[in-house]
């Protein structure tokens, strides 16, 4: 081993932590886009004034970043009932069964390749020091790097979602109703594109696919919404 490497030590990153946030944060930033880009454009294309475009924009705002945050607080929150579920007849089951638990893990090892013997081993290694991580961890997949994180997930949730949302409003900026269209359009979808470009980066995926598509997803609800506020305002609703 040269000194080098005795000084810097073999490390890899891998995205699993972020999974949960990351999740979060990508769905409220593309539903943020989305909808409040989709509702402007909805509005717009009707044919109301520019107040009423901001003011129903706002409300959307305000409104979807309060879902985005308890949706994700209970959804979640119900995965961590799961767990603590998980947990509390795992040690059930090793207090009733101890050599029955040993024997399911040894079986699990040795089906993921591990030689019999060997997998015994590293079962009763594993139960001498703690068997119930050893059994959530390798029989339920439970991890630190994944455990679920209710109010972690609602801020990302929320804050994502008001950061995505506040990029239609850019939209407004242009002098004319049909050029504010357009441009709530415009930058809404470089901002979709720019989303799925971070959401790649962050996962460590490659970044054309994600891209592409959020912004024809995001392109398509734009366009419908658009539509059914054009035949609103020509039925004279």
């Amino acid at each position: 081993m040269t000194f080098f490497h005795m000084l810097s030590p073999h490390q890899e990153s891998h995205a699993a932590g972020r999974a949960g946030w990351l999740r979060a944060a990508v769905l409220g930033a593309n539903d943020g886009l989305v909808s409040i880009a989709s509702l402007m454009v909805g509005l717009a294309a009707s044919g109301v004034n520019t107040s009423t475009v901001v003011t129903g924009g706002l409300a959307g705002l305000s409104a979807g970043a309060m879902s985005m945050a308890a949706g994700e607080y209970v959804s979640v929150s119900s995965q961590v009932d799961v767990e603590t579920a998980d947990r509390a007849k795992e040690s059930r089951e090793l207090a009733e069964a101890p050599e029955a638990e040993l024997d399911e893990l040894t079986a699990i090892y040795e089906s993921r390749g591990v030689p019999g013997d060997l997998a015994r081993q590293v079962a009763e290694a594993l139960h001498e020091a703690d068997p119930l991580q050893a059994h959530l961890r390798d029989e339920l997949g439970h991890s630190e790097h994944t455990a679920a994180r209710p109010l972690q997930a609602a801020l990302a949730s929320a804050g994502s979602f008001l950061v995505g949302g506040s990029v239609p409003f850019l939209g407004l900026l242009a002098g004319s109703a049909t050029a504010r269209l357009w441009l709530i359009i415009a930058v809404t979808l470089c901002g979709l594109a720019l989303a799925g470009l971070l959401a790649a980066r962050a996962a460590g995926t490659t970044v054309l696919r994600p891209a592409i598509r959020v912004v024809i997803g995001g392109g398509l609800a734009m366009a419908i919404t658009a539509a059914v506020g054009q035949l609103a305002h020509v039925s004279g609703v």
